[in-house]
């Protein structure tokens, strides 16, 4: 066979079938797509590519069309309401309150800030309030120091008071707390229960996986190549970060490019996310939300969320595709919170 030179489609084949990913710009945008997912992988592999040549992959699927087209056809049918899965990073694929809020003292520490001749430093208590209040790190700093003062640093240096000073500081902090955190992610970090397993049963099932995070893109990049490992990182279909947008979450933003970027309707989605910012974030864009929530979210109401739920759970697993299909058309939230008196 001759090579062909593929810049928008990528074939990826899994143990449970077959499912036709289409990337752009790096990890991935989906142009217009119709018709069941074993339909469209025929059709790619049955139309000539490239200069009348055919599919490199045609002989293949023609061995193998009957079996592989009623498995993909099935799994398509079971998750017609499911097109794509969207996860957030810090506190969904990772339970990361505590590396960040060690992270930022670190910054804190680094840089000798005070305020008012004491020690600026975040409290377990008062960063569970921070995150579920502030989405963004350089929001939350801004937020921190507009409400407490601005702080003086080691050596002398005044609180700065001009705005452009105040922007440097923020964003040397952010530098130093962005690197102490990828130190503690490369040394503790781990994934959350059933994170990996729910993804790659969406993959098998030719449903796309995204990833949207509030935090920095670099920040991001780093921990999913440590947690998910570099093949399953590339493997997603559409990632974004908090600087891929102008507006940081409960803004629903970055869940709306994520659509256009996949080219799925909101309500084809569903967004797993651990608060109530990022669920208000995924209601704002029309998007289904779950929400596995962490020991700072737990108390939490999730208003309009359709499920809740302490974590995916790995063996056993506690929320697998066809739970994901099904709560989309509940109309009552399932909370694991809630003892059932039925």
């Amino acid at each position: 066979w001759a090579l062909i030179p593929i810049t928008c489609e990528t074939m990826a084949t899994t143990t449970k079938g077959l499912r036709l990913r289409k990337l752009g710009g790096g990890l991935g945008s989906r142009q217009a797509r119709g018709g069941s997912a074993w339909s469209r992988v025929q059709d790619q592999a049955s139309r000539p590519s490239v200069g009348g040549r055919l599919h490199p992959f045609a002989s293949v699927f023609a061995a193998g069309r009957v079996e592989r087209g009623r498995a993909v056809a099935a799994s398509a049918a079971s998750s017609s309401s499911l097109d794509a899965l969207i996860f957030d990073c810090d506190g969904v694929i990772l339970e990361s309150e505590h590396l960040h809020r060690e992270a930022y003292n670190k910054a804190f520490e680094e840089f000798g800030l005070e305020i008012g001749g004491d020690k600026v430093v975040w409290t377990e208590e008062f960063y569970d309030i921070l995150q579920n209040t502030v989405g963004g790190g350089k929001p939350k700093m801004r937020w921190y120091f507009g409400k407490y003062g601005w702080p003086s640093q080691k050596g002398g240096v005044a609180a700065p008071g001009e705005t452009d000073a105040q922007e440097s500081l923020v964003d040397a902090l952010q530098d130093f707390k962005t690197q102490a955190y990828k130190d503690l992610v490369a040394n503790v970090a781990k994934p959350r229960p059933g994170v990996l397993r729910l993804m790659e049963e969406a993959r098998s099932a030719g449903i796309y996986v995204a990833v949207c995070s509030a935090a920095t893109k670099t920040s991001v990049e780093f921990t999913l190549n440590n947690l998910l490992g570099e093949e399953q990182f590339s493997a997603l279909d559409c990632f974004l970060a908090g600087d891929d947008v102008s507006n940081k979450k409960p803004d629903p933003e970055i869940y709306i490019t994520a659509s256009k970027k996949l080219d799925v309707h909101p309500d084809k989605c569903i967004v797993v996310e651990d608060s109530t910012i990022g669920l208000n974030a995924a209601l704002g864009a029309g998007m289904d939300c779950i929400i596995t929530y962490t020991g700072s979210t737990a108390t939490e109401a999730f208003e309009g969320a359709k499920m809740v739920v302490s974590d995916l759970g790995e063996s056993p697993a506690k929320v697998t595709l066809d739970d994901l299909i099904a709560c989309k058309a509940a109309e009552k939230m399932k909370d694991d919170r809630v003892v059932s008196t039925e």
